[in-house]
């Protein structure tokens, strides 16, 4: 069963929060080592299943190397879902 979708406000904030560790100046990186976990679990919790598990880790990669903490997964993940949902078929018997 899969789990219902998040809102939008909660994954841009998350992504939010993501993208401001890469603006302090200095302890940024050190800031993602520690943000690179919580945030993938998060992420699982968030969206579940296996989506959630391979969004987890695409998600610790992206806030564990430098230079990469502007890319917004979260919202990502959000879209990939509500505009895969709007366009599954419903099928009728």
């Amino acid at each position: 069963m899969e789990k219902p979708l998040p809102s939008l406000a909660f994954c841009v904030i998350m992504d939010l929060v993501g993208y401001a560790t890469f603006a302090i100046p200095l302890l940024a990186e050190f800031a993602d080592v520690v943000w690179a976990p919580i945030s993938a679990a998060i992420f699982y919790k968030t969206f579940g299943g296996w989506k959630g598990a391979v969004g987890g880790m695409v998600n610790f990669i992206e806030e564990i190397l430098p230079f990469t903490d502007f890319v917004p997964s979260f919202s990502i993940m959000w879209a990939y879902q509500y505009f895969n949902a709007r366009q599954t078929p419903v099928l009728k018997k």
